[in-house]
């Protein structure tokens, strides 16, 4: 091959990197420019969608995507900002140049808003021809402000109906009350922050004692690494940058003392009582390192006990938990693939098929260990929430840490296999102290995916952090804008 045609595919796979949003280059720490071989970029190319198993492969791939843009009706998710009225882009079928557009806004709360958008005087619509079929874009204005918030988008064009979702977004979102005025806080990993009557690490009221020590010396915040669920038996994994799930809990964090069952289980009261097990909390307080697998061994057993007590008599605790489980459908969800996973001992991926398809009936579980898991969710949901509720009483502000990642083994990536590449792993190039580079192991957010959907599962793992937090730290720069992916 000539040295002008392997110039030629270099060109043209760099131009279909970037219709797929990939950065083909990027700056090191030492300033030098750097440049992933071909196979990477292949690689992650087929990962979003494009058919090019070998460079001979990258002209058509890259007329197929260009082809596949011009013909997109509309984008699946449109930003309007600050208030302003929107702006949008539709490519339509020539006949409907002249077809007006009428739209219908549905907002979060359920109120419908209709009308019919203005073209924009200034652009022209210019026709395309697209493998035979002539296109034409238009540029279009919804005439009305549209409320913050997350909103859905109807259009109707004579017989084509089109949908996207609508993010109307302050393009500023926080500005302290006090410009001139310094916040400070304090700063523990909950796992670390054990008292004398700890369990081998800390809990959640544990947590709230830091947080009242903070309060007494005047700070605004306190702050500690992930909370999210992890795994503590098989797969094991404790480590809370890669969680079970970025929507619930670790109940490792739970204080079994403060539970409402306790006070009225003796048979758990008995069992702490016992010599052996005082034995064994005081060799999990006395380990050097945290005992996370042991730890969560010994308190299952008061919690699995607390929840038989809970269920064994009516109760208002009872009605409680009953009606938690009844309105939390995810929760239950949840559940079924953690009793799944303790049954099998192994990663969904090595699941029976229509398991590992995200399909689970009755009988592929224990009812009493979805039970449980259901349990702890809400005792840790409500631990958590009187954290919250100090602060609203004018305590200092729970400050989350929002994880990268989670788990390629967890419920996130078994239940929402469409929005993680689950043939790469997030990572970091070499730097001057990782000089290998890094793989995280975690799969990355899959773009197009993510947007198919509206973002709707990202804004849900935000939204259950922002429910128990004022302040929320969004790990790593590239949690905010791209991520270096890592191809298997």
């Amino acid at each position: 091959m000539s040295e002008r045609n392997v110039i030629s595919e270099k060109n043209q796979l760099r131009s279909l990197a970037r219709q797929y949003g990939i950065q083909g280059t990027y700056h090191d720490v030492f300033g030098r420019i750097n440049e992933p071989p071909a196979e990477a970029l292949l690689s992650v190319l087929r990962m979003l969608g494009a058919h090019a198993e070998t460079m001979s492969d990258v002209a058509g791939a890259l007329r197929e995507r260009r082809n596949s843009l011009a013909q997109r009706a509309i984008e699946p998710v449109l930003v309007a900002w600050d208030g302003a009225p929107l702006h949008l882009k539709l490519r339509l079928p020539l006949q409907l140049a002249e077809t007006p557009v009428r739209y219908c806004v549905v907002l979060e709360e359920g109120e419908a808003r209709a009308g019919q958008c203005r073209e924009n005087p200034c652009a022209k619509s210019l026709p395309r021809d697209v493998e035979g079929s002539r296109y034409v874009v238009q540029k279009l204005t919804l005439p009305e402000t549209i409320p913050h918030g997350y909103q859905r988008l109807y259009l109707q064009i004579g017989a084509l109906e089109l949908e996207s979702q609508l993010f109307s977004a302050p393009s500023r979102s926080f500005a302290p009350v006090q410009r001139d005025a310094h916040r400070w806080g304090l700063f523990c990993p909950l796992y670390a922050l054990g008292f004398e009557n700890s369990w081998g690490a800390g809990s959640f009221s544990d947590l709230a004692a830091l947080t009242e020590f903070a309060a007494q010396l005047g700070a605004d915040m306190v702050g500690t690494l992930p909370l999210p669920a992890t795994f503590l038996s098989e797969p094991y994994n404790p480590s809370p940058y890669s969680p079970v799930s970025r929507l619930f809990w670790n109940e490792f964090y739970l204080d079994v003392t403060r539970l409402a069952e306790f006070q009225s289980s003796p048979a758990a009261k008995a069992l702490i009582n016992t010599a052996s097990f005082a034995d064994e909390l005081e060799r999990l307080r006395a380990a050097p390192l945290v005992e996370y697998r042991q730890i969560m061994t010994t308190k299952r057993l008061i919690l699995e006990e607390l929840l038989c007590c809970l269920l064994n008599k009516p109760s208002d605790q009872r009605g409680e938990f009953e009606r938690f489980v009844s309105t939390h459908p995810g929760a239950q969800d949840y559940a079924e693939f953690r009793a799944k996973t303790e049954r099998e001992g192994k990663p969904w991926q090595r699941w029976p098929s229509a398991s590992r398809d995200g399909k689970l009936r009755a009988e592929d579980y224990d009812a009493s260990v979805k039970r449980y898991h259901l349990y702890v969710q809400w005792r840790a949901q409500e631990q958590m929430r009187a954290l919250g509720e100090k602060s609203d009483a004018g305590g200092p502000s729970p400050y989350l840490d929002f994880p990268l990642g989670v788990s390629r083994d967890g419920y996130d990536v078994w239940r929402e296999r469409d929005v993680f590449a689950l043939d790469a792993s997030g990572g970091a190039p070499p730097d001057g102290f990782f000089t290998k580079g890094q793989s995280w192991g975690f799969p990355p957010l899959h773009p197009e995916g993510l947007r198919r959907q509206g973002y709707r599962h990202y804004i849900q793992c935000v939204r259950n952090h922002l429910r128990f937090a004022k302040m929320l730290r969004i790990d790593h720069v590239m949690g905010l804008h791209r991520l270096f992916w890592v191809p298997d």
